[in-house]
This record gives structure tokens, C-alpha cells and sequence, in this order.
């Protein structure tokens, strides 16, 4: 894990004396935060790199997860695509076995936080602890999926929990609510210095290439995301099946699992069908601790894409970028703030758009090698990790504060 100032290379000295001063400012307080898994998926990224920095700052952090069975989480991922505008049935009866569950962890977790920030709708009922456990201690629901276009009953049973907290945090303004309580938008990062963002010797790479049958000496295009109906891994190899009638190219669909998500087998099954064993197709299910395959494959990447139907922010987009790579990704959820269309990429809205501007990027690579360029001082400006703690931060004063304005972005 890298150090605080380490990051004074790659965003000055001035941001990381910034983020010392607003922590001195928490002197005291312990942030506890709480989400539905340890690893898989970008919350659980997140915290993996904040936690420790918070702390380097004198910042008391924790991190608790809460404990759910195949029932629960098979509720909750029903609960997640009813929240993206999936038409999806869920009985009163999953709404009563999740509010149990929610209740069991409520009476096993420590909440020893002065600050409970809990993220996503997984643990939102734990907020009930609030009116059990005593007063003083500040309540914070983080959301980062997208609220676009939620399912109205499964949002106003989720409302009746978050308008219990003392504020609530979106990442884009698109998925702000008619809430009673104070919102605020903070737009999720990526670490430079991780082993998925920082620079690789070009050996590791072809190292990497080799390993999974990659030809580095090929057109490469690239999508990594979780196997989820919502990454549209299927509608990436229709794209990729258009493109190559006119340009020869390989795919390569790499992703993982998540223990909170029960689909994702059954999502890499259809995936591998559909593939129909074209020897071009490269479909790698990756193990969690696969940073550095992910790294040097986005880094070998000619093209990366990201089709999502549905996208609460999408950090693959900020990591493709901060390493120069041309994006097209869908203009849905948090994207567009990563990416200003045929500037810092390439937002797209259907698959033959996609394939258009694949073949176009392909066949262009100066153009290219520009949009990439671009993306990567755009993810420096506004999407590394110290701006989102410097943010959080803000956050965690502003609970305590009566009167003072705190500007978050």
C-alpha cells in the first residue's frame, strides 16, 4: 500500500497538505463505514484503497461488512435491477426476509463509529440502529448505482430507510431523489498507485498477453466488467461480430464475480455460448486478486469499451483513460462525467453506434491516441483518489457543522 505522500508525483504537494489539514479537523471521530462484501465490485474497491489512506491521515476508519445468505443476496440483486428500471417481481415476502436479515446484522454489528456511512441499498435498514444505539452519532447512506430510472415501489420502500439518515450521496446529479433529507453529489475514483492503475514494465504486459493467448502483434479490443446483464457482455460480441467483417481484431471479455451478486455464472455461461467458440473471443473469468492481468490488459488494449445498459459511474472507464487508452463506453448513469463525447472519448447509445465508432477508432489511431490523451488529464483533474477523499472528508466535517457551506466536486 502506497503512502499518503507518494501521491504528492501525481497530484502536487499542495492537494495532499490539503487532505492533512481537513483530517486534522476529525481529530477523534471514528468512521465506520459498511457495505455488502469485501471484494468484488467497485464499492469494495474503493474502500480497499481509502481505508488505509484515511487512517495514514489520522483518521480512525473502519470497515465492517454485513453477513447474508444465497436468499438475501439473490433478493438484494433482484432489488439492484428493479433500481436500474429492470422489470423485475419482488414479493412482500423478500422485502420482510431482507429487513430480517438487515435486523441480524443491525444486533451483530459494533457500531462504534461517530459516523456510520453506509453504502449502497444492501445494509440501508440498518439505519433503525440509529434510534437504539444512542444519540450523537451521524448517519450517511452512500448510493452508487443508478437511480436514473428506479422501479417506483422498490425506490419508496428504500426511501422510507433513506430519509432516515442525516444525508445521502449520489455520484452523478442524474440520480439525485425528492429526498427530505440533504444530498450530495461525490463522483467515485481510481487509485494511481494501485496494481490495476500504475505503470507496468512492457514484459509484465506481454507476460500477462501470453498467459491468456492474447496476440499483442493484433488489433485488440477490450471490455472488463463483472459478468452482469447490466455490462451487456452480450451486446459487446454483436459489436465486436460487426466489426470484424471489416477489420481483424480480437475481443476480450475479462471480468470477476462478487459474493453479492448470485447472477454472475449464469451471465459468463450465456457469454461463452455466444462466443460459439470463435478462437478470437477471449473470455476470462479473473479471481479477485487479479489487479495486474487487469492492468497490463487494458494496457495492451488497441480500443476499450464499456457497454453498459446501466452504470452507476463505471471506474473500468476512469482506469482506461488515466492509461491513455481511446474509450467508447455508453452514455448512461456516471459516464458522460468521465467522458466528453469525441473529446475524451466516445459516448454511444445503440450497438451498430458502437460498431461504427469501433471500426472508426480502429482504422484511425491518431485520432485515437488524441481521445486517449485527453481522457487521462481528465481522470487526473477529476477522478483520482485523493480528490474523492478530500471529498469525503468534507463530507464527514459537514455532518458536524451548523451553518457552514462545504463545496463537494
Amino acid at each position: 500500500m502506497p503512502e499518503i505522500r507518494d501521491y504528492t508525483s501525481v497530484v502536487g504537494q499542495g492537494v495532499v497538505d490539503e487532505l492533512y489539514l481537513l483530517a486534522e479537523r476529525l481529530k477523534g471521530k471514528v468512521v465506520q463505514n459498511i457495505n455488502s462484501t469485501p471484494v468484488g465490485g467497485g464499492v469494495a474497491e474503493i474502500l480497499t484503497r481509502m481505508v488505509p489512506l484515511l487512517r495514514q491521515l489520522g483518521v480512525d476508519t473502519r470497515w465492517d461488512v454485513i453477513k447474508g445468505d444465497e436468499k438475501f443476496f439473490s433478493i438484494t440483486k433482484k432489488m439492484h435491477n428493479a433500481l436500474h428500471g429492470v422489470n423485475v417481481e419482488i414479493t412482500p415476502q423478500d422485502l420482510e426476509y431482507f429487513l430480517r436479515i438487515n435486523q441480524e446484522n443491525a444486533e451483530e454489528i459494533n457500531f462504534a463509529g461517530d459516523i456510520i456511512f453506509v453504502h449502497d441499498p444492501q445494509p440501508v435498514a440498518l439505519i433503525e440502529k440509529k434510534f437504539t444505539n444512542g444519540g450523537g452519532k451521524k448517519w450517511a447512506w452512500r448510493c452508487h448505482i443508478d437511480f436514473t430510472e428506479p422501479n417506483p415501489e422498490i425506490m419508496n420502500f428504500l426511501k422510507s430507510y433513506i430519509e432516515k439518515y442525516d444525508c445521502a450521496v449520489f455520484s452523478a446529479p442524474a440520480f439525485a431523489r425528492d429526498l427530505s433529507i440533504s444530498q450530495m453529489l461525490i463522483s467515485p475514483s481510481i487509485d494511481p498507485l494501485s496494481d490495476k492503475n500504475k505503470e507496468l514494465p512492457e514484459e509484465t504486459v506481454n507476460s500477462v498477453l501470453e498467459q491468456f493467448g492474447i496476440e499483442k502483434e493484433r488489433l485488440i479490443v477490450t471490455q472488463i466488467s463483472r459478468f452482469d446483464y447490466l455490462k451487456d457482455p452480450l451486446g459487446v460480441i454483436e459489436v465486436y461480430k460487426k466489426v470484424k467483417e471489416y477489420t481483424d481484431c480480437q475481443l476480450v471479455l475479462a471480468g470477476g464475480g462478487a459474493t453479492d451478486d448470485p447472477e454472475g455464472i449464469k451471465v459468463l455461461e450465456e457469454v461463452k455460448s455466444a462466443a460459439a467458440n470463435d478462437p478470437d473471443i477471449h473470455i476470462l473469468f479473473l479471481p479477485p486478486a487479479s489487479d495486474i492481468e487487469i492492468n497490463a490488459l487494458q494496457r495492451a488494449s488497441t480500443v476499450v469499451l464499456q457497454k453498459s445498459l446501466k452504470e452507476g459511474f463505471g471506474l473500468t472507464v476512469a482506469e482506461a483513460l488515466w492509461k491513455g487508452k481511446p474509450v467508447i463506453a455508453s452514455s448512461v448513469g456516471g459516464i458522460p462525467l468521465q467522458i466528453t463525447h469525441k473529446y475524451s472519448g466516445i459516448l454511444t447509445y445503440t450497438i451498430d453506434g458502437t460498431a461504427h465508432y469501433l471500426k472508426q477508432l480502429l482504422n484511425e489511431p491518431d485520432y485515437a491516441k488524441k481521445l486517449g490523451e485527453n481522457g487521462r488529464e481528465h481522470i487526473r483533474n477529476n477522478f483520482l483518489i485523493t480528490r474523492h477523499i478530500r471529498d469525503y472528508l468534507l463530507l464527514f466535517l459537514s455532518l458536524y457543522s451548523e451553518g457552514d457551506v462545504f463545496y463537494l466536486g
